[in-house]
């Protein structure tokens, strides 16, 4: 992203922008990483995202001094937890795929190594937004590797065999959702453990659950936008209008789109890999739509949990950080890397976050998966950068209360209790957490 190209407007916590003393628990400098070190270094390199292994053999055969050993983490939560266990442990890998939410919460923990100088001369390579992504208090931790335009995907088919139109509003995605229950189809899936979809339609609806108010953090999960959300999510719980299929057995999530049980997702390109990889029967029988806005907003799209951008974080216990840091450049600038990364089919269907993100929509979108709708997609994702919500900031437990939510979004989705209960809990539970790591918090 670059201030002149505006289609490519993609927010990142503004975390990037704090300047401010005492925001983050005490955590400490960034480690004193060997970077000194001549001849070949092993890299251990930890993600989980499709493409990755092929990306990590053409670096290795690239480079005589630096070699990558890549492990695969199942997904990007339990990478959150192997990697608490691995800091904890002393072990920790040199290099680990993430995503932006989680920066704060790792810089806090003391867990990442300041790469700033090592990484700082290559940043007019990325859109800035993306570039943002990695930093905290002005310094870089992290190479971005990834964009993420948000719009829906839905099935013509089915939408077209009821007399319905994919939906520009929450209000249509409601009334059609209630359609569809009339024939035994589901809108949307909420699985119980991914609380994300309350994150984005908050944010969307202009919440700031975490915000920097002079010298502390202040926290509101009841504020305007995040009660429009739960008014969306409510109707279309209280209404059985969702599946309820855990993402635990992907493959069943999978048939159920496939076999057209549920008509729409609300995702971003890298998700659509999934549908290319599993599907056998509704190829060709699907189409992009702009994210549905509120009642009487404009377009405005999420930039978080799912939609956040990619990074490749250099951890404080790596003893090469200058290594690990050119390896991660290589990874997210390399144009057959990218290339790999971008395809739907070699890789995880991710816009890169580089400056001209915008030429590779043809690659991260599938022609398979969308037959004759594949031309007028390309338009909704590059449309789809222009709307994304550029004011949005992770705190520094972001890992902790994300946990912490999923527990009361499965008793939402088990309809156990309301959207309301569950703010009105992370409310006082993320106030108490900040206090009690000693963080300066008001909410």
């Amino acid at each position: 992203m670059n201030s002149t190209s505006s289609r490519r407007r993609f927010a990142r916590a503004t975390v990037a922008g704090i300047a401010l003393t005492g925001l983050l628990s005490a955590c400490g400098g960034s480690g004193d990483g060997d970077s000194s070190a001549s001849g070949p270094v092993t890299l251990p390199f930890w993600g989980w995202a499709n493409g990755q292994e092929a990306v990590v053999k053409a670096f290795n055969a690239s480079h005589k001094d630096i070699q990558l050993k890549y492990t695969k983490v199942t997904d990007q939560l339990t990478m959150q937890k192997q990697l608490t266990n691995a800091v904890k442990a002393g072990n920790a890998p040199c290099l680990v795929q993430n995503t932006a939410e989680y920066v704060t919460s790792w810089v806090s923990q003391g867990a990442l190594a300041d790469i700033t100088e090592y990484v700082e001369s290559s940043k007019d390579k990325f859109n800035a937004g993306s570039w943002a992504a990695g930093q905290v208090q002005g310094k870089v931790y992290g190479v971005p590797t990834s964009s993420a335009p948000a719009f829906t995907i839905y099935r013509t088919d089915v939408f077209a065999k009821y007399g319905l139109q994919a939906p520009a509003t929450w209000d249509d995605f409601i009334v059609a959702g209630k359609e569809l229950k009339k024939h035994g189809v589901k809108i949307t899936n909420y699985a119980g453990e991914d609380p994300s979809t309350l994150e984005v339609l908050a944010m969307q609806g202009g919440a700031h659950w975490y915000a920097i108010d002079g010298n502390s953090w202040k926290v509101n999960f009841q504020d305007e936008g995040t009660l429009k959300a739960a008014k969306v999510i409510q109707e279309i719980v209280d209404n059985d209008l969702n599946s309820t299929l855990s993402f635990a057995d992907y493959a069943a999530v999978q048939r159920n789109y496939d076999d057209g049980g549920t008509a729409t997702r609300q995702i971003s390109t890298w998700q659509m890999a999934g549908m290319v990889q599993n599907f056998t029967k509704s190829f060709g029988k699907w189409a992009l739509a702009p994210w549905p806005t509120f009642p009487g907003g404009t377009a405005k799209t999420p930039a978080g949990t799912n939609q956040s951008g990619g990074l490749t974080l250099v951890t404080k216990q790596c003893k090469t950080p200058q290594q690990a840091a050119d390896a991660a450049l290589w990874m997210s600038t390399d144009t057959a890397a990218v290339k790999t990364m971008a395809s739907p089919t070699t890789g995880n269907g991710v816009m890169p976050a580089l400056a001209d993100s915008g030429v590779y929509v043809g690659e991260a979108i599938s022609d398979k998966l969308l037959g004759t709708n594949y031309e007028p997609a390309q338009q909704i994702v590059k449309d789809s950068l222009n709307t994304v919500t550029t004011d949005w900031t992770f705190g520094p437990d972001w890992t902790a209360m994300f946990t912490e939510m999923q527990a009361g979004w499965a008793k939402v989705v088990n309809k156990d209790q309301k959207v309301t209960d569950l703010l009105a809990h992370m409310q006082e539970w993320t106030v108490d957490d900040l206090k009690s790591r000693g963080i300066s918090v008001e909410g």
